[in-house]
């Protein structure tokens, strides 16, 4: 099969991703027939999709010609009928499992044996759309992300009966459409809507617990490289709508405690608080978020002139990072800080106290484990450039160790931010989690590694991908962070998957001698 961009193509649903698919497949010189079910809706996305290119021409990122010739291209027609003679119909109308099924055994009938049906669902099992179909190996998922036109991301989601000649062909029609296609496996949520669950899930699991506000939750993840936090990024989204897919994703997944929707969202919705399209959400709107308070400008200063004798523990990145810093911040004192690569942890020994980098258990945990009662754990810092910083000290050190470990991570460059002394913190845990799922989904053949880093940074936007960051950690530390969890609050939400484990065993069996 072959889709040159000559193509006649059909899009049903003219609608925002209909209209945008519509636009997208103009532009690749494809004729476009464009029908909606509501009467003139297509004739209104035509004439809404001029003025944007019009937009364009006048900001100077498209030709008159071009605008034009785009425009040229696509056809609203009135009738369903009328799009006889398409070789592509790709679909975006409601999230309905009945209404697909009904339009594209119509579009089945419709048009030649050899036409690729594809459907743009966000959540539905392609397998189950092609149900019923005399053939549906010739039916495929294309899910394309709002806004269609400036989204790279596609994935090709292939159901049980797709043919692999009609993924290929559509796989390569998004290479041609500028696009960065990936396949994918007709599973819950596919890749993206799959994966990025932990981002929304970690922040509303320390929510609940009252771990931290929304805005201390938001700014340390916005540290750690993310355009948005997740508290403000489900405002930006609606809670409703967030919260259904979670639940989507649940249910599908037979009510696997690791996909569990969130008492507090629940409340959130049932309140009428779904974000900025209600004015109200975590944060008022347009206001947004609220300033952190502002932290003890001299903190750092007395923080190091108290201290007399420093070690940097650990190897590594970040512990070659801590000792650089720690030196320059030790450099009016008279003396440096001296290194022990293998303590087995990484951080900052200052005389009797210890600032410790999160591996999973909490402060006090990791203070009755060593007989340290001075113990402060922080955030694993993924950003290369210092930032928001999540921390916590545990209950039992001195006030003196209460004061001074923010200041330590002042005088490192990061901007400390007090949380509740819970496992993994802020950072550590979601990144962990989110490593988690995509394991799991390469485990079980949704995709492969290098799909899922290119679908969570093309599709929602993530400074990396989950192997790329597992890259820079390693899959026994991140184990061992999520036995952490497990071990604090049980149940089958924090459960490793096999995937990260044997990678883990043999990471270990390569560094025997």
């Amino acid at each position: 099969m072959s889709a040159p961009n000559n193509t006649p193509i059909v899009v049903i649903g003219a609608g925002i991703m209909g209209a945008g698919i519509a636009q997208v497949a103009a532009q690749a010189g494809h004729p476009v027939k464009l029908h909606d079910a509501r009467p003139g809706a297509a004739a209104e996305a035509k004439g809404k999709l001029g003025a944007t290119l019009d937009g364009l021409v006048a900001k100077g990122k498209l030709t008159a010609e071009s605008a034009a010739a785009t425009l040229a291209r696509i056809t609203p027609i009135e009738q369903l009928a009328q799009a006889d003679g398409a070789r592509i119909a790709i679909e975006a109308i409601v999230e309905d499992l009945a209404a697909k099924r009904a339009l594209f055994r119509d579009l089945e009938a419709l048009l030649g044996d050899d036409a690729i049906l594809a459907t743009n669902t966000s959540s539905i099992s392609v397998t189950a759309i092609a149900n019923g179909l005399k053939h549906p190996g010739r039916l495929v998922g294309m899910h394309f992300f709002n806004p269609v036109p400036l989204m790279k991301l596609v994935e090709v989601v292939s159901g049980l009966r797709t043919e692999p000649a009609v993924a290929a062909t559509v796989f390569e029609l998004g290479k041609a459409w500028g696009k960065v296609p990936v396949h994918a496996k007709s599973t819950p949520g596919f890749i993206v809507n799959r994966i990025a669950r932990p981002f929304y899930a970690e922040a509303l699991a320390l929510l609940l617990e009252q771990a931290a506000a929304p805005e201390a939750l938001d700014a340390c993840l916005r540290g750690a490289g993310f355009r948005m936090g997740p508290c403000e990024l489900m405002d930006l989204i609606g809670h409703d709508t967030n919260f259904a897919v979670t639940k989507s994703v649940y249910e599908a997944n037979f009510f696997d405690k690791r996909f569990a929707p969130s008492l507090v969202q629940a409340e959130m919705v049932a309140g009428g608080l779904l974000g900025r399209k209600s004015g109200r959400g975590f944060y008022a709107h347009p206001a947004g978020a609220p300033a952190l308070p502002a932290t003890d400008a001299g903190g750092a200063a007395r923080a190091v002139a108290a201290a007399r004798e420093v070690t940097v523990h650990g190897s590594g990145a970040i512990a070659d990072a801590l000792a650089e810093r720690a030196a320059a911040a030790l450099a009016t004192q008279g003396f440096g800080p001296a290194r022990r690569p293998s303590s087995g942890w990484t951080g900052l020994a200052v005389d009797g106290a210890r600032l410790v980098l999160t591996s999973g258990p909490t402060a006090a945990e990791w203070a009755a484990d060593n007989g340290v009662d001075d113990v402060a754990v922080f955030d694993r810092p993924l950003h290369a450039e210092p930032a928001a910083l999540a921390y916590a000290v545990n209950p039992g050190a001195g006030a003196a160790w209460h004061a001074h470990a923010a200041g330590w991570l002042q005088a490192l460059g990061f901007a400390p931010v007090s949380v509740a002394d819970t496992p993994g913190l802020v950072v550590a845990r979601t990144v962990a989690m989110l490593v988690n799922e995509a394991a799991d989904a390469v485990l079980q053949g949704v995709c492969d590694a290098a799909g899922a880093d290119a679908a969570m940074k093309l599709g929602v936007n993530y400074p990396a991908g989950p192997f790329e960051w597992l890259a820079r950690w390693s899959a026994a530390e991140v184990v061992a962070l999520l036995q952490a969890l497990d071990g604090c609050y049980r149940g089958e939400r924090y459960r490793t998957s096999p995937w990260l484990q044997r990678r883990a065993r043999a990471d270990r069996h390569n560094r025997a001698p």
